[in-house]
């Protein structure tokens, strides 16, 4: 059998499964685990590398290919048609995250033996697990994918055997979008929820949209999570000074009380099995009280709220800490 992953969290869930060997291909945005882009030919790329631009130039980076009727990625039809793959992973979930079901279609259209094209486009929580179901089926595996949900599924419940104990849930708001400002949505709603915390107007399986600053004022969270779509912490870090820059930051309950994180996106805007440690992480941020040892180290980092009294927006980045 040979695989064909252009999405990573397809890649995350192959691998989960033990299914290493039999993958072929990958995209460029296939992570994790780690050895992945080293051992596997880069099949599709993108035009764009978030890494090393600020939020605002990725979204006029973008803007510019989609106006030109381009796509944001480069697929590698020669290799497809050489290497002929028995599947292939993609998505149709956000045509700017990774490359679509559509592009793939057409590029198969041609080949002598046409591949299985499997669209994963998980919307929720329950529906990231139901999309490992259907990879272990596809790929004939369905006893491994049904031990690795049940796993999953037994972490999600302790953490909700927790959580039920507590009196309060604070409120909370996630942005996954910065200049311009998103609020995350799919299965973020979900995980916000199941970690314990309080959450207005956003429903799980929702899209992602943008916002007005207004709105994240008005809505006066206690908890700030600030997970930028295929963003590391660094790349958090150099777009909080925007944050900071603007009026009313500084009333923001979370502000005040230090309550801001930036946290890495790969447990958040990836819906693999790491959706789970995004949902741990996020309980020990919103319940300390209740959960401890649950982030990795470099993961997260939390704003000192008496650093970030004494300073201007444009230091705001030194004001946070590792954390815990």
């Amino acid at each position: 059998m040979k695989i064909c992953c252009l999405l990573p969290s397809g890649a995350e869930i192959l691998y989960a499964l033990g299914l290493a060997d039999s993958v072929i291909g990958v995209s460029d945005l296939c992570g994790y685990p780690p050895e992945i882009l080293q051992t596997k030919p880069v099949v599709s790329r993108s035009k764009v590398d978030p890494s090393v631009l600020s939020s605002e130039e990725v979204e006029a980076a973008l803007a510019d290919i989609l106006r030109r009727g381009e796509s944001p990625y480069e697929l590698d039809y020669q290799w497809l048609a050489r290497e002929s793959p028995d599947i292939i992973f993609t998505q149709d979930l956000c045509h700017v995250c990774e490359i679509d079901a559509g592009e793939v279609n057409l590029a198969v259209r041609g080949m002598a033996v046409q591949p299985k094209v499997v669209v994963l486009q998980p919307r929720t929580f329950e529906e990231i697990l139901d999309s490992v179901i259907e990879v272990g089926d596809v790929c004939g595996v369905p006893g491994r994918a049904a031990e690795l949900v049940a796993s999953l599924r037994e972490r999600a419940e302790a953490v909700a055997r927790k959580v039920a104990l507590v009196a309060s849930r604070p409120s909370v708001f996630s942005l996954e979008g910065v200049n311009p400002l998103v609020a995350g949505g799919h299965w973020i709603p979900d995980l916000l929820r199941m970690a314990g915390g309080s959450i207005a107007a956003l429903e799980p399986g929702c899209n992602a949209r943008r916002l007005e600053w207004r709105e994240v004022l008005d809505a006066a969270p206690e908890k700030l999570f600030v997970d930028l779509c295929s963003s590391d912490v660094a790349r958090h870090l150099r777009e909080a000074p925007w944050l900071a820059a603007q009026e009313g930051w500084r009333d923001i309950p979370a502000v005040a009380a230090g309550e801001v994180y930036l946290i890495d996106h790969a447990y958040f805007s990836c819906p693999g099995p790491r959706v789970v440690d995004g949902l741990e992480i996020l309980a020990q941020l919103t319940h300390p009280q209740l959960f401890s040892g649950l982030i990795p180290p470099g993961v997260a980092v939390k704003l000192d709220a008496d650093a970030a009294a004494d300073t201007f927006a444009e230091d705001i980045a030194a004001c946070f800490r590792p954390y815990p």
